[in-house]
Formats: structure tokens, C-alpha cells, sequence
């Protein structure tokens, strides 16, 4: 099992969240579409070549934002970040990916 985290500007948030569960990615026993979120601001600078979906080459930029955290089997979990990677509106989202261990191996 796996856990992945991405961050995604508000009013795109649904349209990811939906792209990454329709992989499968989300399923807790018998519930689906799980996942915890959290409300933040992020910040970045596009360099020189970037195409930013918001604000401008060279110039701070501050976004409110979503932080995404759901669990994924471990066979679901390249397709559901190549999901997150093609609904996403930033050409470069954040997101994480990590292992998780199984309390019955512990």
C-alpha cells in the first residue's frame, strides 16, 4: 500500500481528486473516494521556458490550495499518479509517494 499527497489549486481540485479515483486509488475496505485534505497557500516562481498555468515567468506567486492525501494499492499506484499528472492544471505538480507498512508486519 502506498500513500500519495499532491497539491492542487482549489477550483481544480475536484476534477484531480476525480481523475486519481477513477484509477481505483482512495479504496479503504469498503469505502471509496477517501481521502483527508487540507487548505493552504502555496508559493512558487516560474523560471525562464516555464509555462505557468497562473502568474507570470519571474514573478512570485502565491495560490490557496489543497492538499490531497489518499492511500493506493500497490498496482494502482502508477496509474493514479499519471491520472493526477494529466488532469493537473500546473505543467510541474507537487505531489509525494511513499510505502506503507502493514501493522500485521509489525
Amino acid at each position: 500500500m502506498y500513500k500519495l499527497a499532491f497539491f492542487v489549486p482549489e477550483q481544480a481540485a475536484e476534477a484531480v481528486k476525480q481523475a486519481v479515483f477513477a484509477t481505483g486509488a482512495g479504496r479503504i475496505g469498503d469505502y471509496e473516494h477517501c481521502c483527508f485534505q487540507t487548505l493552504g497557500q502555496g508559493q512558487f516562481r516560474p523560471l525562464a521556458g516555464a509555462q505557468p498555468h497562473i502568474g507570470e515567468v519571474d514573478q512570485l506567486e502565491t495560490v490557496m490550495e489543497l492538499k490531497v492525501e489518499l492511500v493506493c494499492e500497490d498496482h494502482l499506484v502508477k496509474a493514479a499518479v499519471a491520472a493526477l499528472k494529466a488532469a493537473h492544471p500546473y505543467e510541474e505538480p507537487a505531489y509525494d509517494v511513499w510505502p506503507l507498512t502493514s501493522l500485521s508486519a509489525l
